[in-house]
């Protein structure tokens, strides 16, 4: 993208006033219109840890969502490590339920990963998980049950989706 291009696009989150650093997903629109041109008829899930646009770029998140991880630490210098850490920055889900939307699909949902997991049965598998402790990983609100967040975008698609009748966040979006 060009300068003009990036400089459109920050002007359009409405930023604080006050000294803010982010990240900007510039890719992320042409990927899910990529994959939007390869779906004819059926169900894209995706699910990672992110927010809606509005709650990305919220003032209290001024220093952005980039985080740096190696060897179970974590910290926020993409520098620190180069090559041997894994660096990582949160989804914007609106940029792809808007990009969805521009190339015809429908965005069937959207929900928490705790939502999600369980009413599509999760439960149920508890007593084949191993380890406990995964499955309140998978869930609970202060591990990845809240921070994860699961988007369904579709395209000729009438099956009921498990996982986004109790829990509709497309609102947020």
């Amino acid at each position: 993208p060009s300068h003009e291009e990036i400089t459109q696009r920050v002007k359009e989150l409405s930023l604080p006033d006050f000294p803010y650093s982010s990240e900007l997903h510039l890719a992320l629109p042409a990927w899910v219109k990529t994959l939007a041109g390869l779906l004819e008829q059926g169900l894209m899930l995706f699910i990672d840890y992110g927010f809606p646009e509005k709650e990305l770029y919220h003032p209290e998140r001024y220093e952005g969502s980039l985080r740096c991880h190696y060897r179970h630490h974590h910290h926020d210098d993409p520098f620190y490590w180069p090559g041997l850490q894994d660096i990582t920055a949160h989804v914007n889900f609106t940029a792809i339920a808007k990009a969805a939307y521009e190339s015809g699909l429908e965005i069937a949902g959207f929900s928490s990963q705790a939502a999600l997991l369980l009413e599509a049965g999760i439960l149920s598998l508890a007593e084949n998980f191993a380890d406990k402790r995964a499955l309140k990983t998978l869930t609970l609100p202060q591990e990845m049950g809240e921070l994860f967040k699961a988007i369904a975008l579709t395209r000729n698609y009438e099956s009921p989706i498990l996982g986004f009748q109790t829990q509709d966040w497309r609102y947020r979006l």
